[in-house]
């Protein structure tokens, strides 16, 4: 129990460190912090690490997609998300074994948090960041939602495959 409280304060307090703080070095600090205590506490750094890192690459190009396709505007004319947008993924990654497990099993429940939690979280970014929605607040939250309850059970897919390579090699090296 003491791990998933500290799961979810490491996720609070990156997204907060993330939002405040911009391109800042602090932000590094924080995010890789974040990440160090997460791997140190994990059986697997190979399939937590991979989890990481597709969740990483899978979020940043949605954002990034999102972006291009006006749903954010950041103040400059970019083609990618900024980097501390990019942590945030990271640090979503974190939470998917541990104090996000729950809303893994059934679908609906992490399609569910994704439809109502991940638009408070980007509006909630948005004005702390200065991050403009150009299609509305609104439609760009129901779009945001959207996309979420959908995006959610893939997160949990990635963690659900990485988990069970993980398992099945644990398996195979007991058996030799």
């Amino acid at each position: 129990m003491v791990k998933l409280i500290v799961n979810t304060l490491l996720f609070q307090l990156g997204w907060f460190a993330c939002v405040f703080s911009g391109l800042s070095v602090w932000l590094l600090i924080v995010v890789v912090g974040a990440v160090a205590v997460h791997l140190l506490w994990t059986s697997s750094w190979a399939a937590e690490g991979k989890l990481l890192v597709s969740v990483f690459i899978a979020g940043s190009a949605l954002d990034s997609f999102l972006l291009n396709m006006g749903v954010f505007d950041f103040g400059e004319q970019r083609t990618l998300i900024p980097l501390w947008l990019a942590c945030l993924w990271l640090l979503m990654a974190t939470t998917l074994n541990h104090c996000l497990a729950w809303t893994a099993q059934p679908w609906w429940r992490g399609s569910l948090l994704g439809a109502i939690g991940a638009p408070l979280s980007y509006y909630g970014g948005a004005q702390i960041a200065g991050v403009g929605l150009p299609y509305g607040t609104w439609q760009s939250l129901l779009l945001i939602g959207a996309i979420w309850a959908l995006v959610m059970p893939v997160l949990h897919g990635f963690a659900k495959l990485y988990r069970s390579q993980y398992e099945q090699s644990l398996r195979t090296r007991q058996q030799a």
